[in-house]
């Protein structure tokens, strides 16, 4: 029998929030129970494992952030739309670092064809219209701005900048400043 009150969706967001305070590398089912001061045993009517409880996590993460892009997004275009795009980015990895790794997860393909990272190429994609790039360039675009952005997140997360000046706000904007400029002149495929 379930244990009153343990569902999946309260589980997947104890999994999360733990993840925010020890890594989502550390997240386990033992230590989910141990937040709910139940034994593992009572979590298995509803999730099958750790696996399941990060691949919520996941898509948890996915969709929070899904969300908060396209508030971010409504009405703007170009560089501005761009900034937003990232800055919703990096303030979710400051607020809830664990849950950013999770969206970084390598999910399984129907998984995540059915997750809100559909969602996330779709918005970077409608960003990139803006700039006049067609496919096959829009494909590279869409993989160069995750690369940056995740990028420089990871490294800034990690303390990569934190021994040396200017402030890395600065840095973010010139970064930012420099992919806008990249995009409005966006090179000629090799002949």
């Amino acid at each position: 029998m379930a244990r009153a009150g343990l569902t999946a969706e309260r589980l997947t967001r104890a999994g999360a929030e733990l993840a925010d305070e020890v890594g989502f590398d550390q997240v386990t089912l033992s230590e989910v129970a141990r937040r709910f001061d139940v034994k593992v045993a009572s979590l298995y009517s509803h999730l099958a494992n750790s696996q399941e409880l990060r691949t919520r996590i996941a898509l948890l993460a996915l969709e929070e952030m899904a969300d908060r892009v396209a508030a971010a997004l409504a009405g703007r275009a170009g560089k501005d739309a761009l900034t937003a795009f990232a800055d919703v980015y990096r303030d979710y990895a400051r607020e809830y670092p664990g849950r950013y790794a999770a969206a970084q997860m390598r999910l399984d393909p129907e998984t995540a064809a059915a997750s809100a990272g559909v969602r996330h190429a779709q918005m970077t994609r409608a960003i990139l219209r803006g700039y006049d790039i067609d496919e096959p360039d829009r494909t590279h675009a869409v993989r160069m701005l995750g690369s940056v952005f995740h990028g420089y997140i990871t490294l800034e997360m990690g303390g990569g900048f934190s021994h040396s000046a200017p402030d890395t706000q600065e840095t973010w904007t010139r970064m930012l400043d420099a992919l806008d400029a990249l995009l409005r002149n966006w090179p000629a495929p090799p002949a």
